[in-house]
């Protein structure tokens, strides 16, 4: 049984007449009518009821037709299918990336996404794990250390580390602080899997200071709701919450941040997509948060894709 006789048979039930299906499917009148007694001949099935040379469905060709008319729409999707795939096209895009990039990076960069793009899917993972999520089923990769030299990929934008205080607080007015300063303060803070947490790790230990106070959270959208109890200062990479008033952190080396890289496998089938889509969102970073997010040129990995 091929999809093309079952398409003939759509076409004479559809249009009332082996003449008209012949001219629609662009065969010939005897052609059509021997593929379509063929097809009666595999099912052991009379689908059609045949009267002076006039065919018409019999009862058991309209209980079949509903059947033959999904085969024959599902066929159609798999060849559409196949032909983006072959033109480097996406139906679907998965991104990984970590919590906090996830939501103040890609959602927002998500929302301006347009009806011919790829359907978005996400998946959340720690920044020491999202690289291997390539493997995984995940086409584009969001993570703050350069990625691996086999996979493509770009530098996407610097973005600062900041110290939040309550518009309450004595420092609230002053734009930065100075790193010295800021580890005199109780600090809440992620755990040592998370970037922000590691360069302000590295930061402290190239000044050669110490923490005078320090608190871990799985969230740091709940040390930026402790921050704002006054229990302390939140230092993360996230968007502002809870009214904080966000600081620069003035380090050794000047201001503290973190970098974000976008990866992807360049055998991918839909790799040129990709790395439109992570140009796409590496302008979108400078757009929402300023020039001063743009990573140098020198960062930009081998690889990338020509739009």
């Amino acid at each position: 049984m091929e999809i093309r006789t079952l398409r003939y048979l759509v076409a004479v039930a559809d249009l009332g007449s082996v003449t008209a299906a012949a001219t629609a499917v662009h065969v010939t009148q005897p052609s059509l009518s021997r593929q379509l007694r063929q097809l009666e001949r595999e099912l052991g099935v009379d689908l059609f009821v045949r009267d002076d040379g006039r065919l018409r469905l019999s009862a058991a060709g309209a209980e079949f037709l509903p059947v033959a008319r999904s085969l024959v729409v599902q066929a159609e999707a798999a060849r559409n299918i196949a032909a983006a795939i072959a033109a480097g096209r996406l139906q679907r895009v998965t991104i990984a990336a970590p919590g906090t990039t996830l939501t103040d990076v890609v959602a927002p960069f998500l929302a301006t996404l347009e009806a011919d793009d790829p359907m978005p899917a996400v998946l959340e993972e720690t920044p020491a794990s999202v690289y291997a999520t390539l493997t995984l089923g995940a086409d584009l990769a969001i993570g703050t250390t350069p990625p691996p030299d086999q996979l493509a990929g770009i530098a996407l934008a610097d973005l600062p580390v900041w110290a939040y205080v309550p518009r309450t607080h004595e420092w609230a007015g002053r734009g930065q602080v100075p790193l010295a300063d800021l580890v005199d303060r109780p600090l809440l803070t992620q755990d040592r899997d998370y970037h922000p947490r590691r360069a302000l790790d590295s930061a402290v230990a190239a000044a050669r200071l110490a923490y005078t106070e320090l608190h871990e959270f799985g969230s740091p959208e709940v040390a930026q709701a402790v921050a704002a109890s006054g229990r302390g200062i939140a230092v993360v990479s996230d968007d502002p919450r809870f009214d904080l008033q966000p600081l620069t952190i003035d380090g050794p080396t000047g201001p503290l941040g973190i970098s974000l890289y976008a990866a992807w496998q360049p055998g991918h089938h839909g790799a040129a997509t990709i790395g439109r889509l992570a140009a796409r969102l590496a302008a979108f970073c400078v757009a929402r948060y300023g020039e001063q997010v743009t990573p140098p040129r020198r960062r930009a990995r081998r690889h990338t894709a020509t739009p």
